[in-house]
C-alpha cells in the first residue's frame, strides 16, 4: 500500500500536479537513501581498497582514464609480476596525479619482488571486490544467493548473462544453449521458494517468478543491419526456441537494448515475432527503450501503435541508456548526427517526457522504470498513483550493486522492484564493470551527486535544458559521411541503385580525348566477378598513336590550365565532390558489380574519393598563399607552380577513391592528367570522367585513357612529355616503372618524378595483454575484408605463446562463420576475387602453404563465379612464401612468437612496409611498436585497412612505396615545382620600410 506520507503527498493526482508530486515523493525517497549517511562519514576514512579506487577516480580525471585501463586490462595478466608491472607502467602515466597511498603502493623496483607481488595482490583483491559489487555471481551457487536474499528483501530479480558479444556462431549456439541451461536451473530453484505476494502476485495474478534479459545481437554473429532480412532470419529462430522453452517453464524473457546501430533491426524483428500467432498473446516478454536516444520517443510511440494492434500488452523496461561514450565518439569518427542527447539534463527531460508517455498507455504496454536518479524514480512514483496504475501495470528497476537503498525505499512503499543480475566470469564481464565505473564517477552522476551531498534541491529539480547540442571534432578537416545503414531509407536507396545499375550493364564506355569521345580498333569486355557469365561494360582500349594524340592536347591545354587560379581549380574539385555524393550508390552499385566489392567496403570509398577533392582542394589553397620572408630591402616570395602532364595509372581494387586522389590531386595542382586504369575496372573509371567533366574540367586537361599496359601504359611512362608517373599496383610494376621513368629520352628536358604505391606484407601482432574479442574480430576484417584485396590487409597474424590456442581457435571459427556469396547480396562479407589469373594464383599460394605448414581452415565457396574461400596457415616458418610475398587474396598465416621481441623482428622480416597492427594493453609494448615496428600506418587496437584522409594519410617506405603519403598534408607538393623569387627593391638608397610613417 502507498504510505500516507504519498497520499498526502500526491493529492488530487492530476496531470498538472505532477512536479510538486514529483518534489514530495522525491524528498521522502532521498531521505531514506541518506539514513546511514553518518555511518558512512564514520568509515569513510577506514574505507576498503575497492572504496579507495573508486574515490581517487572521482578526484583525478588522469587517474580515471589510466585506473579504468588498466582494470579492463586486468582479467588479461596471468601472473603477479605481470600485474605489478602494468600497474607501475599504467599509473606512471605523466596524466596521472597519484594519492599518497598510491604512490606507497608502487614504489617497488621489480615487479618480481615481495613488494611488486604485494601490490598486485592488493590491486587484484580490490577489483576483484569492487567486480562483485557490481557482478551478482559469478556461477550458478552465488547468483542463487544473490536471488535469495534480494527476495527476502521483497525484491524480484532479472539475470543476464556476460560475454555476450559473440563473434563466432559458436559462440551464438552456445549463447542460447547456457540461457536454455539457465532457464532450467532457475527455474528448478524457485520451487524452493516461499512465496512473496509483493513481487509474485500482482491484482491477484501470478506472476513468473524467473525471468532473464537477453541480447538479441548475441543469436547471430553477422547481426547487420544492412542485412535485414537474413539477420532477422537467424536471430528470430533461435528467439523463437527460448521463448517456447521460457513458456514451458513458465518464465519470462526480457530483451535488452544495445548499441543505436542495432536498435530499429532489434525492434522491428521483436515486432515481427510477437505478431506470429504462436507468441502473439505472451504478455511475459519485454523490450527496452533508452531514454537518451533522440529518436526514443517516436520508438516508444511506435511500440505503444504496435501494442494496440497486437491486443496483448508487453513490459517496456525505460532506462536512460548505457553506451553514451561510445555513441558519442562512434558518431564524431563516423561525421554522423549525434544519435544521443549531448547533456545530461536532455536525457533526463527526456526520460519524464518518455514516463509519462509510457505511463499513461499504461492499458497496452507494461513499465518498467529502470533509473538510479531519486528524481526518475518519484516522478514514475507520481504518474503512477495519480492515474492509479495497477500493480500489475508496472514495476521499478535498479541495477544490481546501485541504487540499493532507492530500492529498498520503493519497496517500502508497496511497489515491485526488480534487480538487474549480471552473472558470469570476471573476464566477460569487465566491459560491463567499467561500464558502471563510468557511470558511478562520472560528475553527471546522480550516485556521485548523492554521495557528495548536493542540497537536495539541486538533486531533485526540474531537469534545465538549455540548446541542443551536437559533439563534433573541432577545427578539423570535416570527412565525407559513411552511410548509416541502420536507416532503412538509406538501405532502400542501395537496393534501388543495385536494380537500377544492372539494367546498365552491356554499355559500351569510350576513351575521352581532348574532350570528345573517340573510337577504338579494340575493345575489352569486363566481367561481374562474382557471376562471371556477365558482362558489365565494354570498354574501348586506345592505341599508342591514341595516346600521342591524348599527350599533344594534354600539352596544349597546359599553359591556361597552370594559369588558372587556385581557388578556381579548387572550386571545381569541390563541385566533383558533390557530384560524387549524389551519384554515391549508384558509384557503390558499379563497384559491387564490376570488382565484386559488397556494398560497405564500396561505400567507404566513396566517401574517400570525396574527401580527397575537398581535401586537395583546401590543401592548394593554402600552399597557393605561399610563404614571403621579406627583409629590409628586398622580398622573398616562396611560390609552387605545375609540372606539366601527370601519367596517373590506379589499381582496380580501389577503382574509385585511388585514381580520384591521384588524378584530382595533378589537376589542383594546376598539371594536366591522363587517366589510365586498370583494365579490370575502366567501366568505374568511366563513371570518374563523367563527374569531372560535369564539374567543369576542360577539354585536354584531363583524359580518360583506358588502354593496355604492357603496350599504351609502357610507351607513355617512357614519353618525353610526360614529367609524372603516380601509379598503384604491384610491386613488380612498380619497379618497372621506376626504371623506365629514370632513362632520360631524346628531347627530354626534365627529370620525370615517380610517386608509387606497391603493396604490402603487413602483419597484426597479438599480445598476451589483447582484448582477444577486439584482436579476433580486427583480425578477421583486415585480413578477409574484400577477399583480402587490399594493399593494407593483414596476411601474416603474430600471436605470442600465452595467447596463441585461445586467439586461433576463435579466429578459425570467427572465419567460419563469415557469408561467402555475391557481393551484391546484403549478408555477404566475403565476396569473389578480381578474375580467374587471381583465382589461380591464390591457390597456387594456398597449395605452397599447406606444403610448407598446417592448414587450419579452407572454406567451401559457391559455383559461378571467381571464389576463393578464407584460408587459415598455420606452423609456417619466417621464411616461407605465404610469409614473405603478397598474396593479394583471402590468406592469413597465423605465427607463434614467444616474446615481444621476436614478434616484432617476425613482422619487421619483410621488405615491405606499408601497413601493420597490434593489439595489446601493455603501455610499454606500445611505445616500443611507435618506435620499431617498421611500416607507414601502424594500428593499435584496431583493424589495419580502412585509413581516413587527412586522419590517416596512407603510404610506405622500403619496397612498399615511393613518396609522400596520400591525403597528408605534403601530398600534393609532389606534384609541384617550388620556386623563390627575390626582388631588390631599393631604388636610389631608398626604399619602403613596413611600419614607417
Amino acid at each position: 500500500m502507498v504510505s500516507q506520507a504519498f497520499g498526502d503527498a500526491l493529492g488530487t493526482g492530476s496531470r498538472e500536479h505532477y512536479e510538486s508530486q514529483t518534489q514530495a515523493i522525491a524528498r521522502q525517497l532521498l531521505r531514506a537513501t541518506r539514513e546511514s549517511r553518518s555511518w558512512f562519514a564514520q568509515v569513510r576514512d577506514q574505507m576498503q581498497w575497492d572504496d579507495k579506487l573508486l574515490g581517487w577516480a572521482m578526484s583525478n580525471p588522469g587517474l580515471r582514464v589510466q585506473l579504468f585501463r588498466l582494470i579492463d586490462c586486468l582479467p588479461a595478466l596471468r601472473s603477479k609480476p605481470e600485474i605489478a608491472r602494468h600497474l607501475q607502467e599504467y599509473m606512471s602515466d605523466q596524466t596521472v596525479e597519484l594519492p599518497a597511498a598510491l604512490k606507497g603502493l608502487l614504489n617497488f623496483a621489480n615487479a618480481d619482488s615481495m613488494p611488486g607481488q604485494l601490490a598486485a595482490t592488493t590491486l587484484s583483491t580490490a577489483v576483484e571486490t569492487l567486480a562483485h559489487k557490481y557482478i551478482s555471481g559469478e556461477n550458478l551457487k552465488q547468483v542463487l544467493k544473490t536471488i535469495e536474499r534480494l527476495r527476502k528483501e521483497k525484491m524480484a530479480f532479472t539475470v543476464d548473462l556476460l560475454g555476450e558479444a559473440v563473434i563466432t556462431e559458436a559462440e551464438a549456439q552456445s549463447y542460447l544453449d547456457r540461457y536454455l541451461e539457465l532457464l532450467e536451473q532457475l527455474t528448478e530453484a524457485s520451487k524452493s521458494w516461499s512465496k512473496v505476494e509483493q513481487i509474485d502476485f500482482a491484482d491477484g495474478q501470478p506472476l513468473p517468478k524467473v525471468q532473464v534479459s537477453v541480447k538479441l545481437t548475441a543469436f547471430y554473429s553477422q547481426f547487420d543491419p544492412l542485412d535485414e532480412a537474413g539477420s532477422q532470419v537467424r536471430v528470430a529462430d533461435r528467439a523463437r526456441t527460448l521463448l517456447r522453452r521460457a513458456k514451458e517453464l513458465g518464465a519470462a524473457v526480457h530483451f535488452d537494448m544495445e548499441q543505436y546501430a542495432y536498435k530499429d533491426l532489434t525492434l522491428e524483428t521483436l515486432k515481427a515475432l510477437l505478431l506470429e500467432e504462436e507468441f502473439r498473446s505472451r504478455s511475459d516478454v519485454g523490450m527496452t527503450i533508452q531514454g537518451y536516444l533522440r529518436d526514443s520517443q517516436a520508438d516508444l510511440q511506435g511500440l505503444i501503435d504496435w501494442a494496440k494492434e497486437r491486443g496483448t500488452p508487453i513490459t517496456v523496461r525505460l532506462v536512460k541508456g548505457a553506451y553514451w561514450d561510445q555513441e558519442t565518439i562512434k558518431a564524431v569518427q563516423k561525421d554522423w548526427q549525434q544519435p544521443v542527447f549531448n547533456d545530461k539534463a536532455e536525457t533526463d527531460a527526456n526520460y519524464e517526457r518518455l514516463t509519462e508517455l509510457l505511463l499513461e498507455n499504461h492499458e497496452v504496454l507494461n513499465a518498467a522504470i529502470g533509473s538510479h536518479n531519486v528524481r526518475s524514480q518519484a516522478h514514475a512514483l507520481a504518474i503512477a498513483t495519480a492515474l492509479e496504475i495497477p500493480k500489475s501495470r508496472i514495476e521499478f528497476q535498479t541495477l544490481y550493486g546501485m541504487g540499493d537503498k532507492l530500492a529498498k525505499a520503493i519497496v517500502e512503499q508497496g511497489y515491485r522492484v526488480r534487480v538487474y543480475c549480471p552473472y558470469g566470469e570476471l573476464i566477460p564481464g569487465m566491459s560491463y564493470l567499467i561500464r558502471r565505473l563510468l557511470e558511478n564517477t562520472a560528475n553527471s552522476s546522480f550516485l556521485r551527486q548523492n554521495l557528495e551531498e548536493r542540497p537536495i534541491e539541486d538533486l531533485i529539480a526540474a531537469p534545465q535544458v538549455g540548446e541542443p547540442s551536437q559533439l563534433k571534432a573541432l577545427d578539423k578537416f570535416e570527412n565525407a559521411a559513411d552511410t548509416d545503414y541502420a536507416d532503412r531509407a538509406k538501405r532502400d536507396r542501395i537496393q534501388s541503385a543495385l536494380k537500377s545499375v544492372r539494367q546498365q550493364f552491356g554499355q559500351t564506355y569510350l576513351p575521352l580525348i581532348n574532350g570528345e569521345f573517340v573510337e577504338t580498333a579494340e575493345k575489352l569486355k569486363s566481367e561481374n566477378p562474382s557471376r562471371f557469365s556477365e558482362t558489365v561494360g565494354t570498354i574501348g582500349l586506345i592505341s599508342v598513336d591514341q595516346a600521342e594524340d591524348a599527350i599533344a592536347s594534354a600539352k596544349a591545354a597546359f599553359p591556361a590550365w597552370k594559369r588558372t587560379s587556385a581557388q578556381e581549380r579548387a572550386h571545381i574539385l569541390r563541385k566533383a565532390a558533390n557530384l560524387f555524393e549524389q551519384r554515391r550508390e549508384e558509384l557503390i552499385a558499379w563497384m559491387t558489380y564490376e570488382v565484386g566489392k559488397p556494398v560497405k567496403e564500396g561505400d567507404g570509398e566513396v566517401s574517400e574519393a570525396i574527401d580527397f577533392c575537398n581535401y586537395y582542394a583546401d590543401e592548394m589553397e593554402r600552399l597557393d598563399r605561399g610563404v614571403d620572408y621579406d627583409f629590409p630591402g628586398e622580398t622573398n616570395h616562396y611560390r609552387y607552380h605545375a609540372r606539366g602532364i601527370v601519367l596517373v595509372i590506379s589499381p582496380w581494387n580501389f577503382p574509385l577513391a585511388i585514381p580520384v586522389g591521384m588524378t584530382v590531386a595533378a589537376l589542383v595542382t594546376g598539371n594536366c592528367a591522363l587517366l589510365k586504369p586498370a583494365e579490370t575496372s575502366s567501366v568505374i573509371a568511366a563513371k570518374i570522367a563523367e563527374i569531372l567533366v560535369e564539374a567543369g574540367i576542360p577539354a585536354g586537361v584531363f583524359q580518360f585513357i583506358p588502354g593496355k599496359g604492357h603496350t599504351v601504359g609502357a610507351h607513355l611512362v617512357k614519353h618525353p612529355d610526360v614529367h609524372m608517373i603516380v601509379f598503384t599496383g604491384s610491386q613488380a610494376v612498380g619497379c618497372q616503372i621506376y626504371k623506365d621513368a629514370a632513362v632520360l629520352q631524346p628531347g627530354q628536358k626534365h627529370l620525370k618524378r615517380v610517386v608509387a604505391e606497391m603493396g604490402g606484407k603487413n602483419a597484426v601482432i597479438i599480445d598476451e595483454s589483447a582484448d582477444l574479442d577486439q584482436a579476433v574480430q580486427g583480425v578477421v576484417q583486415s585480413a578477409f575484408g574484400y577477399s583480402g584485396q587490399k594493399c593494407s590487409a593483414c596476411s601474416k597474424a603474430i600471436v605470442l605463446e600465452p595467447v596463441y590456442e585461445t586467439f586461433l581457435s576463435r579466429l578459425v571459427e570467427a572465419t567460419r562463420s563469415l557469408n561467402i556469396g555475391e557481393a551484391e547480396l546484403p549478408g555477404t562479407k566475403v565476396g569473389p576475387v578480381i578474375d580467374k589469373e587471381a583465382q589461380n594464383r591464390i591457390q597456387k599460394f594456398i597449395e605452397w602453404g599447406e606444403r610448407a605448414g598446417t592448414l587450419v581452415l579452407k572454406m567451401p565457396v559457391p559455383e559461378g563465379g571467381y571464389f576463393v574461400g578464407p584460408t587459415i596457415i598455420t606452423d609456417v616458418s619466417a621464411d616461407a612464401k605465404i610469409v614473405q610475398e603478397e598474396i593479394f587474396g583471402p590468406v592469413l598465416a597465423v605465427m607463434r612468437a614467444s616474446s615481444f621481441q621476436e614478434a616484432l623482428d617476425l613482422a619487421n622480416g619483410t621488405p615491405y612496409a606499408l601497413t601493420g597492427g597490434l593489439y595489446s594493453r601493455t603501455p610499454s609494448h606500445i611505445e616500443q611498436a611507435q618506435a620499431d615496428f617498421e611500416v607507414g600506418n601502424l594500428y593499435i587496437n584496431r583493424g589495419i585497412t580502412g585509413a581516413i584522409v587527412a586522419r590517416q594519410p596512407f603510404g610506405g617506405f622500403k619496397l612498399s612505396g615511393v613518396g609522400s603519403k596520400a591525403g597528408g598534408v605534403d601530398y600534393l607538393l609532389q606534384f609541384l615545382e617550388p620556386r623563390v623569387v627575390t626582388e631588390n627593391v631599393q631604388r636610389q638608397g631608398f626604399a619602403p620600410i613596413e611600419g614607417a610613417e
